[in-house]
Formats: structure tokens, C-alpha cells, sequence
């Protein structure tokens, strides 16, 4: 049994870069837990909604931990990497797990490239010997934004087919309500099940979800 581990900067990114791949894993008996980085000031309404909507969203996935390191969102570049590795490290070392999904380097929004920096800091395998697979996940409304050079790219090498669990990550991600609205907007349903139909045609299967993997060691 795999333990897997979802570094999601904000709540949904879990969803919309992997959400399928997370039910497959707990569909073959892995062991799955969430890292959120991110939350809202707590004493608005937007709050007591999102935590409600985070667990819904944990019991739909069957998550076996949810942490979060309750960073300030869209200010995750104020904190020092001295300041997030130790939180990070504390987590990984916690679960221990044998896989990691992590945001996309290149991702247009900054709290994504700075939990990356962070977070790949703590999977150096001498320090770390229990992870096996690292990934980067594609992220609708971040990821397709990155600047359009060789090294901000996402490149996909690792497909997963989640044909059987498509329509289980579409209703997930509908207890986002906020985040999602309709096509042109990129985190819409036409625009998640585009993107996983090309992954799969990509792949040959119905729906995928593509990965940069970064490490592997057998």
C-alpha cells in the first residue's frame, strides 16, 4: 500500500489537478492525505463557507489526514523559505508517504511557485528516504498561464486514465461553488472534463489527468 500525499496551495487545487488520480488511489487501497497551505481571514463568511466546503470535499475523498498550514493566502511570497520548510517538513515527516503531487513550478500565481520551492525542498532523499515518486500537478486557471518558454512549460509524461472517476471529481469540485462559474472562465465543468479529454486522447482512454514527474526511485 502506497501512502500519497497532496500538497494543495489552495483548497481545490487538490481537485483540479488530481482529483481523479486521488480517488483511483484510494480505489486500490492507498492511503491519501491533504495539505492545504492556504485559508482566508477567519473571521469573514467566505471562511465558516470554505471550511464547511473542506469537509464535504474530505469525506467525498475518504481522506485518511487533512492538514493545514493556515498560510495567508495570496500572500504566501511574504514568508521566508525558513519560515514554510520547517511547516512542510513537519507534514511530510508525519505522514511519510511514498508519493507526493506538487504544484506545477510554473504556475502564473506566486503562492504556487513559492509552496513548490518550499516544498521540493523536503524531498531530498537522504533526508526523506520514504518518498519514491514526486509529481507536478496541472492546475486549470494557473498552470495554462505560465509564460509560454521551455522552462516555465508543463510538459506532461505520466498520464492516469480516470474514465471511472470523471463524473465522482466533477461533483467535487462542484462544492466549490465559488471557484467555478461557466465557460470562457478556466475552472468550469466544460473546461475541466476539455482538459481530461485531451489528456485522454493523449493517453487513449476517455479521461486523463497528466503529470510532470520529477523523481522516481525504484
Amino acid at each position: 500500500m502506497n501512502s500519497v500525499l497532496i500538497i494543495a496551495v489552495h483548497p481545490d487545487d487538490e481537485t483540479l489537478g488530481c482529483g481523479g488520480t486521488l480517488l483511483k488511489h484510494k480505489s486500490l487501497g492507498n492511503e491519501i492525505n491533504w495539505l492545504i497551505c492556504t485559508e482566508t481571514e477567519k473571521d469573514s463568511d467566505f471562511y465558516k463557507n470554505r471550511e464547511k466546503e473542506i469537509k464535504i470535499v474530505s469525506d467525498m475523498y475518504s481522506f485518511s489526514s487533512v492538514h493545514n498550514l493556515e498560510l495567508k493566502t495570496m500572500q504566501v511570497d511574504e514568508y521566508t523559505m525558513s519560515e514554510l520548510i520547517p511547516k512542510i517538513s513537519a507534514i511530510i515527516n508525519k505522514i511519510q508517504p511514498s508519493i507526493i503531487y506538487l504544484p506545477f513550478k510554473g504556475d502564473v500565481h506566486s503562492d504556487h511557485r513559492k509552496i513548490f520551492e518550499a516544498a521540493y525542498s523536503c524531498t531530498k532523499s537522504f533526508r526523506y528516504p520514504f518518498i519514491k515518486k514526486i509529481y507536478m500537478i496541472e492546475t486549470l486557471s494557473e498552470t495554462e498561464f505560465a509564460p509560454s518558454t521551455k522552462e516555465d512549460s508543463f510538459i506532461p509524461n505520466v498520464f492516469v486514465d480516470i474514465s471511472d472517476f470523471m463524473d465522482k471529481k466533477l461533483e467535487i469540485m462542484r462544492i466549490f461553488k465559488s471557484e467555478m462559474a461557466e465557460h470562457p472562465f478556466p475552472r468550469s465543468e466544460r473546461n475541466l472534463k476539455a482538459l481530461a479529454t485531451l489528456r485522454g486522447a493523449t493517453s487513449g482512454c476517455e479521461y486523463a489527468e497528466s503529470f510532470v514527474l520529477l523523481k522516481e526511485i525504484l
